[in-house]
């Protein structure tokens, strides 16, 4: 890249990244003073920020690299992980969302807290913290600086060596993105994750379409012809036992792994946690569902397109398969647009730090510090004291961080086995005991300090000595540790119930009207979850003679089916306005 390239890319990248930070500034002044403002913008996101922030939180730049990587080096299973959350969506907005708006909670240990005692609520925090600080954090900040590392060379641009400038894209990037969430709170996040939301939503149409038009030669119906006659093999999301996600997963841990990340992960379901009603709380988790669905196109098929340009990576050329996504963009995207994806790049990971981030420093606030304190003054702090205890955390957690995130690049297994297998820690038995929680009156709290402290243990034991002792898939794993510590919950509630049977209390401080479309679209939701795996199939386009009669007559039911709930939905609906 020549220096007027360079200085015209930093420009206009500078240039998006300040119009963002302005309206962010614009939308949340003078609103992060009190608790509810600063952890939960006040109680008053609408539907469009809720899906932004959701989409732009979960969304970042380890999945734009490594989601193609995996395209371009197998096939399309590996979508299972986005489009499947879509399914996890429609619990949260159903099931979880209903019950946590109506208890008013700030944070999931405060729901634990209520079902079962202030220890459990410890236990949760300690390994919500620990994931988080140790892992979740420096990994995003890790990989977010190589994502940009991959996409602009750090290295030459700055004259510093590798690791020197890892290190100083590190910071770079926890530096701003720790701003918003240290001073602006919830409200500022999820503003500054709408408007980024916008930014990768456009360039994830982009690429795609500028690829297939590079591959046709300048004819975009050319590139997707080619696209879908040659190696069709490529657009197989039904994977095999030999793939990175093997089908038969979709139906096993998976599900609990969506779950616990969609329905109780508390840097993704705050901004739920502060929607304005919850109509407006089961609009915006529905839509961030579509989002999910849109993943494979946006995040897999440019890979799929890098394959046919580039060649198999045994010929390619490329360093790993993770550098065909950085190759795809250097070769068709124009320069006028280099400033704006840099700023969609950096946005992308901002949001998952500055939603880490703002997370971790509400459980300390909430659920460490403000319990000591009153138990201590025989009071509860007030709500600056909160804040301020907050935005400290923040620091000391974004500090931490920085010098944690560089030592992940020593990791012998790479990142990407650190972060699945400690965050498999918290994961499984966080949805368990909730589950259990919600739907049981007499599991006693000791049933639930069990299972946490067998899952630590025995996860522990499978994962590290004897792992080349169990050979069972991760994610078959975290199904087979959920049966079993919902067993013991349940054994526990039957051999040592609690004396007085839970009941849920109850703090409405939001409307707490259903949405009246939600079920409908739930099942529209679902019914494009099947549709994209019928698409992305042996009888849809991944089949070598083509689509054929079996796939247009399961997509005309699937369409047929819908349109009729609709229109008894829409008459319904009309009929109670009548």
């Amino acid at each position: 890249m020549s220096g007027a390239s360079l200085a015209f890319t930093l420009g206009s990248c500078l240039f998006f990244m300040a119009l963002v930070g302005w309206i962010s500034w614009l939308k949340t002044r003078g609103t992060a003073e009190t608790k509810d403002g600063y952890f939960l913008a006040g109680r008053g996101l609408g539907a469009t920020f809720i899906a932004g922030s959701l989409l732009l939180t979960n969304l970042s730049a380890e999945q734009l690299t490594g989601l193609n990587g995996s395209a371009y080096g197998h096939n399309l299973s590996s979508m299972g992980w986005e489009v499947t959350a879509a399914v996890a969506t429609i619990a949260m907005a159903l099931v979880f969302l209903p019950k946590y708006l109506a208890g008013a909670f700030t944070t999931l240990p405060q729901f634990l807290n209520d079902r079962f005692d202030a220890d459990v609520r410890r236990l949760s925090v300690l390994l919500f913290m620990l994931g988080y600080g140790l892992v979740t954090i420096p990994g995003v900040l890790y990989a977010g600086s190589l994502a940009v590392n991959a996409f602009f060379d750090m290295s030459a641009l700055t004259g510093l060596a590798e690791f020197e400038a890892l290190v100083f894209t590190v910071v770079l990037i926890g530096v701003v993105g720790g701003i918003y969430a240290v001073f602006g709170g919830l409200r500022a996040v999820a503003v500054s994750d709408t408007l980024n939301g916008v930014g990768l939503l456009i360039i994830g149409i982009l690429v795609p379409v500028l690829g297939l038009i590079a591959l046709g030669e300048g004819s975009f119906s050319a590139g997707l012809a080619q696209l879908t006659t040659e190696h069709p093999e490529k657009l197989n999301a039904i994977g095999s036992s030999s793939d990175p996600t093997p089908f038969g997963t979709l139906f096993t841990g998976m599900i609990f792994a969506n779950l616990f990340y969609w329905c109780t992960n508390q840097y993704v379901i705050q901004r739920t946690l502060g929607a304005r009603s919850l109509a407006e709380g089961q609009k915006g988790v529905l839509f961030s569902g579509f989002f999910k669905i849109m993943v494979p196109f946006m995040m897999m098929i440019p890979g799929v397109i890098a394959f046919h340009m580039y060649g198999p990576p045994s010929v390619s050329g490329l360093g790993s398969i993770d550098q065909a996504y950085p190759r795809l963009i250097r070769d068709v995207l124009p320069l006028w647009l280099s400033g704006f994806f840099l700023a969609v790049l950096l946005g992308a990971v901002f949001s998952s730090f500055n939603s880490l981030l703002n997370s971790a420093a509400t459980l300390f606030s909430l659920d460490v510090y403000a319990p000591a304190k009153a138990k201590a003054r025989g009071g509860e702090p007030s709500d600056a004291e909160l804040v301020r205890v907050a935005k400290i955390a923040s620091v000391v957690i974004a500090l931490a961080s920085f010098v944690i995130a560089p030592m992940l690049s020593y990791a012998e297994d790479g990142l990407w086995q650190v972060i699945r297998k400690f965050t498999g820690f918290y994961n499984i038995p966080t949805i368990a005991i909730v589950i259990v929680g919600l739907f049981t009156a007499r599991v006693p709290a000791l049933g639930a300090k069990i299972a946490i402290i067998f899952h630590v243990i025995a996860y522990w034991l499978i994962r590290f000595p004897l792992e080349d002792v169990i050979t069972l898939h991760f994610i078959h794993l975290y199904a087979v540790l959920f049966v079993i510590e919902v067993a013991i919950m349940l054994v526990c509630g039957r051999i040592a119930p609690r004396e007085k049977a839970w009941k849920f209390t109850r703090d409405e401080k939001v409307d707490l009207t259903p949405w009246r479309f939600a079920r409908p679209l739930a099942v529209t939701l679902f019914s494009c979850v099947v549709a994209t795996y019928l698409l992305f199939s042996p009888i849809g386009v991944a089949s070598v003679g083509g689509m054929g009669a079996t796939f247009a007559t399961l997509m005309s039911a699937l369409i047929a089916g819908n349109l009729a709930l609709w229109g008894v939905s829409l008459r319904r609906g009309a009929a109670k306005a009548g």
